[in-house]
């Protein structure tokens, strides 16, 4: 496993701030300007975000532990996170409140009338499709449910009640062998992929990037506790029928039993937990702290924002014929069998979807 090749000047200066002692005074880092002047959904800004926050939960191959709260590299974190939420604010939709756009989660298009990833790998994905979006998938589902997992402390009663029992299942109930993020890394083996933490990152684009961004920009700021709910309630109440068009998808093509099981583990699962989201956990927040409607409301409308923004950019390129990734797919014995210690994935983490669904 290694660092991830920078993008340009911001993720550049980053790599090269991480590369040193931390005990080095120097601070190497372009300011506000340089930030200014890059697109706050481009290659450069989403890259320098995921190392930033890389830094919170696995780390960095080779870079110290030191790094995660040191000041030079939270400066440039704060910088890039205003740039892209000041972006997201003006460009995702704004609904009609809260339960508006919890109906608007869970009401489905015609059918045949759904455009994105999943109902292209359902209707007429191939082989390599489906294993790239497994790859555009793993940057999160290797670590799927810990960005929400930093709303615990910051809920109370019937929030923190509703967000603990969901979480737990997220986490295996228990077992190391039915963490999500488990039953993913046993996927990505089904469909001959390397199912080692980070080890896709540079091949997905930032859109890509930008979605796992935007969960740990809300969950690292208690400011944020709203949005991250409204993130939690989008991925639980779309997850199951995403969840089961992946599932024919992936029938279809004639994938093996654990590349199924993740997704048939989604469409049970994910049912009951959207009841549980939408009563106790955002019901529950919003009894206790009326004031974060707006919050949680732009919570969900981002998500979906982001998430349409990435399944365009994907089936576009499907459709025209392209790699909806930056650099061609290796199979899991050229690029070498991921090192893991005890079960599949007991080294990798998890992740979650959008239109394709999975938390």
């Amino acid at each position: 496993m290694h660092c991830p090749a920078a993008r340009g000047e911001l993720s550049g200066a980053l790599l090269e701030l991480f590369g040193r002692d931390p005990g080095d005074g120097r601070d190497p880092l372009p300011g506000a300007p340089a930030v200014a002047a890059a697109d706050p959904y481009g290659e450069d800004v989403q890259l320098a975000l995921h190392l930033c926050y890389e830094l919170h939960y696995r780390g960095l191959p080779g870079v110290s532990d030191a790094w995660e709260w040191d000041p030079r590299a939270l400066r440039l974190r704060a910088v890039l996170e205003s740039a892209f939420l000041a972006a997201l604010r003006a460009d995702a939709p704004i609904g009609e409140g809260v339960d508006a756009a919890l109906t608007e989660l869970v009401t489905e298009p015609p059918d045949g009338e759904a455009d994105g990833a999943s109902s292209f790998l359902r209707d007429h994905g191939t082989w390599e499709q489906l294993r790239e979006y497994a790859v555009h998938r793993s940057v999160y589902q290797l670590k799927e449910a810990d960005p929400h997992a930093w709303a615990i402390p910051r809920l109370t009663g019937t929030a923190k009640a509703g967000l603990v029992a969901v979480e737990y299942d997220e986490f295996g109930a228990g077992r190391a062998d039915r963490v999500h993020a488990a039953l993913y890394a046993e996927l990505m083996r089904d469909l001959d992929l390397d199912y080692s933490y980070g080890h896709y990152v540079d091949a997905v684009p930032a859109a890509t990037l930008a979605t796992g961004n935007l969960m740990s920009l809300f969950g690292l700021h208690r400011a944020l506790r709203g949005c991250l709910v409204g993130h939690f309630a989008t991925l639980e109440c779309t997850s199951p029928p995403g969840s089961r068009r992946m599932v024919r998808a992936m029938e279809r093509l004639g994938a093996g039993p654990a590349a199924v099981r993740f997704y048939a583990e989604h469409v049970s699962a994910d049912a009951v937990h959207e009841q549980l989201v939408r009563r106790d956990v955002v019901g529950g927040l919003l009894r206790e702290e009326p004031a974060l409607a707006a919050d949680v409301e732009f919570g969900i409308t981002a998500t979906q924002w982001l998430e349409g923004r990435f399944e365009r950019r994907v089936t576009e390129a499907w459709r025209a014929g392209r790699s909806s990734l930056r650099r061609p797919l290796e199979s899991a014995a050229e690029a070498g069998e991921p090192e893991a210690a005890g079960p599949v994935g007991a080294g990798a983490g998890p992740g979650r979807r959008g239109e394709a669904g999975a938390s």
